[in-house]
């Protein structure tokens, strides 16, 4: 296993376990079965393991499994603040004893507040004192190091990421998102402040492994390196040295021994421009059935109305080059649940964004067409309530 630093010079294994993923047993964690895969990754030097408040029964097994073992104190525990479910300075430290006494531990290494996706959450928790409250608990060591999660777009990252002195950030990346959500510019602004990067989605769910076009299955199956397509993903990300730990939601001992193999020799800016080269074809594959042929660039914004019209056609594209849920889902993400909504809707036709397009894509027309597919009437409604419930009490 390779380790890269964190802010207090720790050594951070560069493959982390992503706890959100353990396999069911009816109803409830399978705990046996998360007890090997934990044990074996341990064993081969993953000492980073991620959860959160929200991931049902993760904490609690993850706790249990660390504690009966005891190794609870030779790994790095990462678990999340469910801040949109925070209404008052009493309800952070109540969700927080929840998370201790869940994870069987008097203390947390790395602390997120999770699923940001505008500054207006993080404003209404600095309004509740969570400043205050982070800085007691750094002082006493309950809570090590202080991060945030994100699910935005990359203009409201580099927001959040100068809102505070991070000690550390979470961002989704991979490299078919590489212009989108925090992106390689969000990544880089967050390198050259200092603050460690841990990277979540690096497969998309999976995407990039078990929904390949058969194209992509046989452009990897035939290339001389002879990595499996997790492997690219994850060499990719490796030879970022910005990158400090990627994490796998690793729920079979085979995904283990496939993604600490990667770990343990993939090396920074190992990648020939060949490599790059090939990625880009596979790229050009998996999006061979998108509707507007948007790259992302950002020439067209800012839209003066608001419009985030690269993140619309970006997820008006899943919905065809993955499925119609998961485009959806990331438009509600990274458009719909900000605290300014950014909807096709808000467009008043000016035209500014086609004149300076190097795509030539006629916009307004393609703007209104990506709306009537990812903003159906059902869709509308849900967006609407879950604003009122994520931005209630901001300013």
């Amino acid at each position: 296993m390779q380790y890269r630093k964190d802010r207090l010079g720790q050594d951070l294994s560069i493959l982390g376990f992503g706890c959100m993923r353990f396999t069911k047993k009816g109803n409830s964690i399978d705990l046996d079965k998360a007890e090997s895969e934990i044990l074996a990754a341990y064993r081969t030097g993953i000492n980073y393991y991620d959860t959160a408040y929200l991931y049902p029964g993760s904490e609690q097994a993850l706790g249990t499994i660390l504690q009966r073992n005891g190794i609870r104190e030779k790994v790095y525990i990462a678990t999340k603040l469910p801040q949109f479910m925070v209404n008052s300075s009493e309800s952070i430290e109540r969700f927080f004893q929840e998370e201790l006494k869940r994870l069987q531990t008097d203390y947390v290494d790395f602390y997120l507040i999770h699923h940001l996706t505008d500054k207006a959450q993080w404003d209404k928790l600095v309004s509740l004192g969570i400043i205050e409250w982070i800085e007691k608990k750094k002082a006493s060591g309950i809570i090590r190091q202080i991060g945030f999660s994100f699910h935005g777009n990359t203009e409201r990252f580099l927001e959040i990421l100068r809102s505070y002195d991070w000690d550390f950030c979470q961002i989704q990346y991979n490299y078919m998102d590489e212009v989108s959500q925090a992106g390689a510019e969000g990544l880089h602004a967050a390198a050259e402040r200092g603050i460690p990067v841990m990277i979540m989605e690096p497969l998309r769910g999976g995407k990039l492994v078990g929904l390949l076009p058969d194209s992509a299955k046989k452009l990897i199956a035939a290339h001389p390196r002879c990595w499996t397509p997790a492997e690219w993903s994850f060499r990719w990300l490796y030879n970022q040295p910005e990158v400090t730990v990627v994490l796998s939601g690793m729920n079979s001992l085979e995904m283990v021994s496939e993604n600490v193999n990667t770990a343990s020799s993939a090396e920074v800016n190992s990648f020939t421009q060949e490599d790059f080269d090939f990625l880009a074809t596979l790229r050009r594959q998996i999006l061979a059935s998108e509707k507007v042929p948007c790259t992302g660039c950002r020439y067209c914004m800012p839209c003066p109305k608001g419009v985030d019209i690269p993140g619309i056609f970006r997820t008006y594209n899943t919905m065809y080059t993955e499925s119609s849920w998961e485009g959806r889902f990331q438009f509600a993400q990274t458009v719909g649940l900000t605290r300014n909504p950014a909807f096709a809707t808000q467009c008043v036709g000016c035209g500014k964004c086609e004149s300076h397009c190097p795509q030539m894509i006629p916009i307004r027309e393609k703007l209104k067409e990506a709306d009537r597919a990812l903003r159906p009437l059902p869709i509308k409604v849900g967006l609407n309530v879950v604003r009122r419930f994520m931005f209630r009490g901001t300013h």
